[in-house]
């Protein structure tokens, strides 16, 4: 599916995420899907979802505490508003992560494949979702993608993909890696998470038929912000060494 961006701020680069529609104004949002994105502090959380939404890549690291990008995204009749939540990489908010759990329909899991112990934050993250969620297996409730960034980084990995496959296989999500900075897989990663929810197969199918879907974003500051599938693993292979 083709997709680009309209972004309300004024940047100069335009985005490759989702395009906006001539005759938008005709038509309203019904309903809003969130994204929860997940990860300790520089694993490029922030990255992966500017260059989703903005097409853009900053070289310094700024924290977040907390920013939720919002996309207004439509296929023939199907409207809805995509609200990406790119949330802190600190501790210090539990109560905050609780809330975007008990809020989101679908989370992205990111770590960076040259720190191990950046996938090991997210085991407990992960064991909330499924607490919070009340399922054995969070993957029956909602969607899961774990995402190793920083594959244009592969001289200092410190996770092999077989590892983190073999995690995303126990706990019954997608896995895939991405490079924010060489805009490798970033569309994808979010295309396949959200089309692991079946209400949202119509909007991002791979289907010649759905290339008018379209989506308008703007961000939000806020105070305080199941196995691989062989076809794309195989193109994704080519893009991003994996070992």
């Amino acid at each position: 599916m083709a997709m680009s961006i309209n972004e309300n701020k004024n940047d100069d680069q335009q985005s490759s995420a989702p395009v906006v529609v001539s005759g938008r104004q005709q038509m309203e949002p019904n309903t809003d899907y969130r994204v929860v994105v997940f990860g300790a502090a520089g694993v490029g959380k922030s990255s992966l979802v500017l260059r989703f939404v903005r097409g853009t890549f900053r070289d310094s690291y700024i924290p977040t505490i907390e920013d939720t990008y919002r996309q207004v995204i439509s296929s023939n009749k199907l409207v809805f508003t995509l609200q990406i939540t790119d949330t802190t990489g600190s501790h210090q908010f539990p109560a905050m992560q609780r809330l975007n759990i008990q809020k989101g329909h679908a989370f992205m899991l990111v770590y960076s494949i040259n720190s191990r112990q950046s996938l090991e934050e997210l085991k407990p993250i992960y064991k909330e979702i499924v607490e919070v969620k009340g399922a054995s297996s969070a993957q029956k409730v909602v969607p899961i993608i774990l995402v190793g960034n920083k594959c244009d980084e592969n001289s200092a990995r410190d996770v092999s993909s077989n590892v983190a496959a073999k995690l995303a296989q126990e706990w019954g999500c997608e896995h895939t890696e991405t490079s924010a900075k060489t805009n490798v897989n970033v569309k994808e990663a979010f295309q396949d998470l959200l089309k692991l929810d079946p209400k949202n197969s119509s909007i991002f199918s791979d289907s010649k038929q759905n290339d008018k879907s379209s989506s308008q974003s703007s961000l939000v500051k806020n105070s305080v912000n199941p196995k691989q599938r062989k076809e794309s693993n195989e193109n994704r292979k080519k893009k991003c060494l994996l070992m």
